[in-house]
């Protein structure tokens, strides 16, 4: 894992980089992450309690066509590290922790990465990606699912208002979404379901 010279985010706990792709005759090979490398995150970044190492314990593999939307999903107890394999996607984060914590509003932040590109979203940061084009997405995860922990608002919240663009490829402009993300409730109604 390289950090090639990355504008840093605004939002904490969330890093940006690149990994090396090393490419002769044969084809190409990429280390996707490696423990020695990997600053240690906190156990707040984490969701895992106090004094826990990091350690993931999941890893998947996300194909999406251009235009499909995935989000925007959120974790209580998981960190997620995305690496893109192949095309390219518009990541937006929602830093939600201020809203859940009653202390202010939610903050956006999106940021297009390509191929070789990751991006590492601690717990309590709001997550969706839109495929440019089609898209290998890897991702590795701290927690394993079970489906307690995936939670959700509305990709186009307009309270939120993630700065999605229009999509060519769909008659209306506007991205392929499953059944899930097109139900998500809005932000203030995932919140007020999560201090019940």
């Amino acid at each position: 894992m390289t950090d090639l010279e990355r504008p840093p985010s605004t939002l904490p706990g969330v890093r940006y980089g690149a990994i090396a792709r090393h490419v002769d005759s044969r084809g190409a090979f990429r280390e996707l992450w490696r423990a020695s490398a990997f600053p240690t995150p906190t156990a707040a970044e984490t969701g895992a309690p106090a004094g826990s190492e990091l350690r993931f314990v999941q890893a998947n593999l996300s194909s999406s066509a251009a235009g499909v939307l995935r989000g925007l999903h959120y974790h209580r107890r998981q960190l997620d590290y995305w690496t893109v394999a192949s095309g390219r996607a518009l990541v937006a984060l929602v830093d939600v922790r201020p809203v859940v914590d009653g202390r202010g509003a939610a903050e956006v932040e999106t940021r297009e990465l390509g191929a070789d590109e990751w991006v590492v979203i601690p717990t309590g940061i709001a997550h969706g990606f839109l495929a440019l084009e089609p898209l290998e997405l890897v991702y590795l995860v701290t927690n394993e699912f079970d489906g307690s922990d995936e939670l959700g608002f509305a990709w186009d919240d307009p309270a939120v208002g993630v700065p999605w663009p229009s999509i060519p490829a769909t008659p209306d402009g506007r991205p392929i979404l499953s059944d899930r993300d097109r139900s998500n409730p809005t932000l203030a109604e995932l919140v007020a379901s999560l201090r019940d």
